[in-house]
């Protein structure tokens, strides 16, 4: 199976460069499956429905969250709608609409689990990710329930997207980090056959602040006073994520490669085998 991984979508610039690129890189590189986290799509704060269907018609087949998930309100309704819309799995039992995780069928039949879990270190103190993650990997099995199995961990403390990429290998065809939006450049298969980055980075405007424009957090840095609200960043916007093919036969990953393409950074874009 080949999938691919799109980090933390940052307002309209974010939505822009995968509406552009997403398209023919589905083509290009054969892509089955296409997962975008989309937390901070409606102008850098949560999501709304009509910035998912944006990332929908772009080509994304589910959208994942994180600490941002219900910024905007009108989520809380549009995620009971949306199968496809996840938010982090471990939120404490009954607290909040919608769902964590899914199985999803593509049209030959294979089938992959995406799960969305949010992390602790600096973060909201939701339920123990660990053990949420663990429970979602026995209840279907790699390679027996689900053909490929991605893991969309959102966090602050790279120790601990570490320590989860280790804890899942293995059992995930892909254990992928959100939230920091500043790719890292340790994509790699680990021992088990998991593939793994600990941040993907973002699909947004890097001459920002973390896809903000730069001068109110850099006022709030200097003077720990807050002048204006952040808003997200406009300029020419790299799309940031990570290509993985699988092992049919295993559901592990057999090859992954980053994604970096537009705006200023350094450009990465898979080869095609086809």
């Amino acid at each position: 199976m080949r999938i691919a991984f799109f980090g933390d979508v940052v307002g309209r610039s974010g939505r822009q460069v995968l509406s552009e690129e997403l398209p023919g890189l589905r083509e290009a590189l054969a892509l089955d499956f296409v997962v975008v986290n989309a937390e901070n799509a409606a102008g850098g704060f949560g999501i709304t429905e009509k910035t998912a269907v944006e990332l929908f018609d772009a080509g994304a087949d589910v959208l994942t969250l994180g600490n941002h998930s219900f910024d905007q309100s009108e989520a809380l309704s549009y995620i009971e709608r949306e199968p496809r819309l996840l938010r982090p799995v471990n939120y404490p039992e009954g607290t909040a609409p919608g769902r964590g995780s899914s199985l999803y069928d593509l049209p030959d039949g294979r089938r992959i689990l995406v799960i969305n879990v949010m992390l602790r270190l600096f973060m909201e103190a939701l339920d123990d990710p660990f053990r949420r993650i663990n429970e979602e990997l026995d209840a279907c099995p790699l390679g027996q329930v689900a053909d490929a199995i991605l893991v969309d961990a959102h966090g602050e403390a790279t120790s601990e997207k570490t320590a989860l990429g280790v804890y899942c290998d293995g059992r995930a065809s892909l254990v992928v980090g959100t939230h920091t939006h500043v790719p890292t450049a340790d994509w790699r298969i680990l021992p088990g056959g998991t593939a793994y980055q600990t941040d993907a980075g973002m699909c947004g405007d890097y001459d920002s602040v973390i896809g903000m424009d730069k001068e109110e957090p850099v006022n709030r840095f200097v003077t720990h006073m807050r002048s204006s609200r952040f808003s997200a960043a406009s300029g020419e916007a790299t799309a940031c994520g990570l290509f993985v093919e699988t092992d049919d036969r295993t559901g592990l990953a057999a090859r992954v490669e980053p994604i970096r393409i537009g705006g200023v950074l350094s450009q990465a874009r898979p080869e095609s085998t086809n």
